[in-house]
């Protein structure tokens, strides 16, 4: 994940990570205007999506582990256009 921030504009790193805290950390699982289950296969094996920041360009794809109530962050992006871009590279939605 520290590889696919880094990709980022620095001056977000506070803003996606107090997203990802805020929306990731109570109900994971419970759809809402901005979390979303993708539909399958999506990048990285990703069962979740979050969307965020100016324009909900920033994404970041995630999974949940119901048995040890843990949320394990895959990749997080940014959506140009109709492309995301994770790290340096771009992935198929």
């Amino acid at each position: 994940m520290t590889k696919h921030l880094k990709s980022i504009d620095a001056k977000y790193d506070s803003l996606i990570r107090d997203k990802m805290e805020e929306q990731l950390l109570f109900e994971p699982g419970v759809e809402t205007k901005n979390r979303k289950p993708l539909r399958q296969p999506a990048p990285f094996g990703a069962q979740w999506e979050i969307r965020f920041g100016p324009g909900n360009r920033f994404r970041v794809l995630y999974d949940i582990d119901g048995e040890q109530h843990a949320v394990q962050i895959l990749a997080v992006g940014k959506k140009e256009g109709n492309r995301l871009i994770v790290g340096e590279e771009e992935v198929e939605l």
